[in-house]
């Protein structure tokens, strides 16, 4: 799985990357499960999220575009020019096109983490993959590695408080290399065409 699917598309399923030096607890205190049962309760409330996106390398280049999510199992990620890249799951598998090359490489959903956050009964305080959460300046801060034991780093994932909405994760990879995506104009609810997801809309 390329970089970009790393950077984008496994943060959000919120199990990412085995970090050095992050240990899971052997057991959560009574905050820290009911902040984890209520961002659970969160993501598995959200059926439709769409809004924009910007994206800040570990050379510090920034990337935008706008992202659509329809579940179970769709999402969209459209990168504004000149990127030429798009992402696309279509319930079955997530494709990234090169628009300018006109080429694609398509991997199984089931494979990714990101199957996870595309369902709708994600339950985070017996995920194994969830190793730390805390409050921090009034928001909810997840932290999480990875059952995919090719990668190596670790995510941080915010939540904007007091009632938890997905606002940006940072990616520290293998070589220590910070990739921050932060979400902005997030919108829940609202009417998503399937055609987004290369699908034919109903009705």
């Amino acid at each position: 799985m390329n970089r970009l699917i790393r950077i984008l598309l496994l943060p959000l399923c919120l199990v990412l990357v085995s970090g050095a030096g992050i240990t899971r607890p052997a057991s959560w205190s009574d905050e820290q499960k009911a902040d984890l049962d209520k961002v659970s309760a969160y993501l598995n409330a959200v059926q439709t999220m769409t809004g924009s996106f910007v994206q800040i390398g570990p050379d510090g280049s920034v990337a935008q575009g706008r992202f659509f999510i329809s579940k179970p199992g769709k999402m969209r990620f459209d990168y504004n020019p000149p990127s030429p890249t798009m992402v696309v799951s279509n319930g079955l598998s997530i494709t990234v096109y090169n628009t300018q090359l006109k080429t694609q490489d398509s991997y199984p959903l089931s494979s990714t983490p990101l199957n996870l956050l595309l369902s709708n009964r994600l339950k985070l305080a017996s995920n194994k993959d969830v190793v730390g959460i805390e409050r921090q300046d009034g928001q909810i801060i997840v932290h999480a590695r990875s059952n995919d034991r090719r990668a190596t780093g670790n995510i941080t994932i915010v939540f904007s408080g007091p009632d938890p909405e997905l606002k940006q994760w940072t990616i520290v990879d293998g070589q220590g290399l910070p990739t921050t995506v932060t979400l902005r104009d997030v919108q829940t609810g609202t009417p998503v065409p399937l055609s987004l997801f290369g699908l034919k809309d109903k009705g």
